[in-house]
């Protein structure tokens, strides 16, 4: 379980802003209309972050994320977030920043105390998910992933 908190506390604290991977010529795929439905969320008004992955080895690796996307919630408790994914496996790690300190807050174990998700609704026990337990398959428009966050 530390493993995974030491993971995705620094996948989040490492990330300030909206950047993308620069492209690759070998891959220069048409992309994909998809869209992520992030439920239960704890604020109407916290900052909630997307990390998305489509190079297996980087999963959760600090600021070797491939996309990322804030998103205001704007008074609602579900938000709905387009995004354009070159066809392929991907996952996504999402945490919301509750006081809008820019990182995810933990407790004394090292376990969070503010919301987070992964794709497939991966639920970790003991230590960080596998890109294969959160990965999902873009092949054309169309897909939609659902992420219900832990509190």
């Amino acid at each position: 379980m530390r493993a995974f908190l030491k993971a995705l506390l620094a996948a989040s604290g490492s990330l300030m802003c909206v950047a993308a991977a620069p492209p690759d010529p070998v891959r220069g795929a048409v992309k994909a209309p998809v869209k992520v439905v992030v439920s239960d969320l704890v604020s109407t008004t916290s900052t909630v972050k997307l990390y998305f992955y489509n190079i297996r080895e980087n999963f959760l690796k600090p600021g070797h994320y491939t996309m990322l996307k804030r998103v205001q919630p704007d008074g609602q408790n579900k938000v709905v977030i387009p995004v354009e994914l070159e066809p392929g496996e991907w996952a996504v790690a999402i945490t919301q920043d509750v006081n809008n300190n820019d990182k995810l807050d933990k407790n004394m174990v090292g376990i969070p105390t503010e919301p987070y998700g992964f794709s497939n609704n991966f639920r970790p026990r003991f230590s960080a998910p596998g890109f294969d337990d959160c990965k999902f398959i873009v092949e054309g428009p169309g897909k939609v992933v659902t992420i219900n966050l832990v509190k």
